[in-house]
């Protein structure tokens, strides 16, 4: 078992697993995935992006002159795997002990 991803790098991972953001878009692609309970400030968020390139969990993709752009890096992406399956089966435990409806999360 691998220790859990906190909810803003789960979310920075999952939004770019659909391809390269900059930081920008990836704050206001995370707040509307997480309906806006993941909220990042500017400062915070390239914090986050540097302790997640030094874990090797994203990396620099191509660079425009105004932006700099991330991707997911195959860490990233299994870590990313990992957390999803770790959250699935507290989700099927929950719904186990009737906690959540069934066929639904």
């Amino acid at each position: 078992m691998h220790e859990a991803l906190k909810p803003v790098d789960f979310h920075i991972l999952l939004a770019l697993a659909q391809g390269p953001a900059h930081g920008y878009g990836l704050m206001k692609e995370v707040e509307r995935e997480s309906s806006g309970s993941v909220r990042l400030e500017i400062g915070s968020l390239y914090r986050v992006l540097a302790r997640m390139l030094d874990h090797g969990l994203i990396e620099e993709a191509d660079e425009d002159d105004r932006r700099r752009y991330y991707r997911i890096s195959r860490t990233g992406l299994r870590t990313l795997k990992s957390e999803a399956a770790r959250l699935a089966d507290l989700v099927e435990l929950s719904r186990a002990r009737k906690l959540l409806p069934e066929g639904r999360a």
